[in-house]
């Protein structure tokens, strides 16, 4: 069944770039990377669904309606968002969390309820912070800070999670952390996962679906073995790799080659 439909949707700056004519669509369950160079319109691309920027043209539909026209609690209830990179005030964890309860309150609604609190406890032992829910979020460190965010953005109990380069600040204990994390909440839960991403070797490992841009256009779309080939990313990121399998998942590995061994 498809979830969300992105059909000749265009949006972007008034005088600078847009991405044009995107056609994507989501299926339920479904683990999609947007993956592209820097400047291919990635990060516009998430403003656009996201309701950042309005759209020049086309639309985004979810379950057959139109997302971007439904009110703002309508949608945080069916999309939930994890930016690149977040502001956080001294508050405890379990605080920062309760946060994402708001979509469920009603306008003279102040109080936090038994439901509220049980979600947000759940949510912080299957993100691994339940240890942190009395610390200062802007006491934690960046990987357990990420968490959060992704803690926070489950409490909205969304139907999609759409997250810009969640790991692209992360060292390698967190991204996979983090990826993995992803991963079980999409096969266990059936989360739909919409996802921008900057490392290929990770996009290749944990989505089903790749969606690679270039210059503001969808210039192919697939699996991981049907997008990233020598050629694509060589048309793409206009770089020379050697692509393996990775013996444990059969996925794709991406190798950059120095110029030194391709002029040999």
């Amino acid at each position: 069944m498809e979830l969300l439909n992105i059909t000749d949707f265009s949006c972007g700056y008034s005088e600078g770039f847009t991405i044009k004519e995107v056609n994507l669509s989501l299926k339920a369950g479904s683990f999609t990377g947007i993956i592209g160079p820097n400047g291919s319109g990635k990060s516009t691309l998430f403003k656009g669904i996201a309701g950042d920027l309005p759209p020049q043209a086309g639309y985004i539909k979810l379950q057959g309606q139109d997302f971007l026209k439904l009110s703002l609690k309508q949608r945080a209830r069916s999309m939930a968002i994890v930016s690149q990179f977040s502001e956080f005030s001294a508050i405890t964890v379990e605080d920062y969390l309760l946060m994402g309860r708001m979509p469920y309150r009603s306008s003279f609604h102040f109080f936090d309820t038994k439901e509220d609190k049980a979600i947000v406890t759940e949510m912080l032992e299957r993100t691994g912070i339940l240890h942190l829910k009395d610390k200062l979020i802007t006491a934690l460190s960046g990987g357990e800070q990420q968490m959060a965010s992704i803690a926070c953005a489950l409490t909205q109990q969304p139907k999609i999670l759409l997250l810009d380069e969640a790991t692209s600040h992360l060292d390698i204990t967190h991204q996979a952390k983090v990826m993995n994390l992803l991963q079980q909440l999409n096969e266990a839960d059936g989360l739909t996962v919409l996802m921008i991403i900057h490392d290929l070797n990770l996009a290749s490992e944990y989505c089903s679906h790749l969606t690679m841009i270039k210059q503001g256009t969808i210039f192919k779309q697939g699996t991981p073995k049907e997008v990233l080939t020598p050629l694509h990313i060589k048309q793409v990121y206009d770089v020379d790799v050697s692509v393996e399998t990775n013996p444990h998942s059969d996925r794709p590995l991406i190798f950059a080659v120095s110029n030194k061994y391709l002029s040999k």
